[in-house]
């Protein structure tokens, strides 16, 4: 869902700039948005990784100027659309992905290869890495920090939902799928902010059966949880609308992937809790920065550090004053700037 998530955001606002261009996603005919992609699709039985030929014969077909690869792709395929005469964006979610960017071969068919996470998370080149990067002068490599659509200002989702800026706190679990040994990820979310509501107000952004347009909650959350009827809950909200309310947060729970770092790039006082094995690294290094602390996946846990926080202005403050300081990059700027150097020399 990152992959998806980041790249439609990006494809999103190439579209805002660019209206007459012509965009295309290529997706898993399993996956569960494959249907409601708001763009001309190409479905395939499984992952595009896993079918090369299906994927050369789009691009020779549609004759890209730009091709992006979102943190998958093989060989064949960058090969097929430098055959077509487009340029090739890698985007790196994970260690193993860079790596694989930064091999001989591959260095050599990308033009531009973005890091989906800012340099205090990712890491700084390394000296293999730059020793490479000297010897071809390619690809560029940029980091996207954090890909983060913001609200007009003329549109406050607190103003529609009837909410005060520092009134209320945020607990956003994430897309809610499932991983290894915690597929009740969510459930533990949403018992730790029934338990908050009862002294704050709470809204939960995440799926539920009782998330409706931002009301209080009425019925069961259809996972053997009740739902206390004071919390705020919305299934899923559009990025910006989402951004908002972390601006607007007193303390926001998230966990410790793409979330955290828009609630971090808000200027938020976020608590972190991992809930995949990838995450454990990005909270720690959040922890060590200073602009987040961590709770463990667990609703004890995480209001424990929820109600200690609330209760020390100062540390709560210092949080959000140190989130405020990274001044991470918006990833949407960053991967717009790009495309319009790549389409300019297509």
């Amino acid at each position: 869902m990152g992959e998806y998530a980041r790249s439609l955001a990006i494809a999103q606002a190439a579209r805002r700039q660019w209206p007459r261009a012509e965009i295309q996603f290529v997706l898993s005919r399993q996956a569960p948005y494959a249907a409601t992609v708001p763009f001309p699709a190409t479905v395939l039985d499984s992952s595009p990784t896993f079918h090369s030929r299906a994927v050369a014969k789009l691009i020779g077909e549609f004759k890209p100027h730009v091709v992006i690869f979102d943190n998958a792709g093989r060989t064949a395929q960058l090969r097929a659309a430098r055959r077509a005469g487009a340029r090739i964006v890698f985007i790196s979610a994970r260690s193993r992905q860079r790596r694989k960017a930064f091999r001989w071969r591959w260095m050599r068919l990308l033009d531009e290869h973005w890091i989906a996470y800012p340099e205090f998370i990712a890491g700084s080149f390394g000296w293999l890495e730059r020793f490479k990067l000297k010897q071809l002068g390619r690809p560029t490599v940029r980091y996207l920090d954090v890909i983060l659509s913001t609200p007009p200002e003329h549109d406050s989702m607190l103003g529609r939902v009837g909410l005060k800026h520092g009134s209320y706190v945020l607990v956003v679990p994430g897309g809610g799928t499932g991983h290894p040994g915690v597929d009740d990820a969510v459930g533990k979310f949403l018992a730790a902010a029934n338990s908050l509501v009862e002294t704050q107000t709470v809204v939960f952004v995440g799926p539920t059966a009782a998330a409706d347009s931002g009301a209080a909650a009425q019925r069961p959350s259809g996972k053997g949880l009740e739902v206390n009827p004071r919390l705020r809950c919305f299934n899923s909200l559009p990025q910006a609308d989402l951004a908002d309310l972390m601006s607007g947060a007193r303390v926001i729970m998230a966990n410790g992937g793409s979330t955290l770092l828009q609630a971090i790039a808000c200027g938020g006082a976020c608590i972190a809790i991992p809930i995949a094995q990838d995450q454990a690294m990005r909270v720690q290094r959040c922890v060590e920065a200073g602009v987040a602390l961590r709770a463990e996946l667990d609703a004890a846990s995480m209001v424990r550090v929820a109600r200690k926080l609330l209760g020390d202005e100062s540390a709560r403050a210092s949080l959000a004053r140190r989130a405020s300081e990274l001044k991470l990059a918006n990833g949407i700027k960053v991967a717009l700037n790009a495309l319009s150097h790549l389409i300019k020399t297509a």
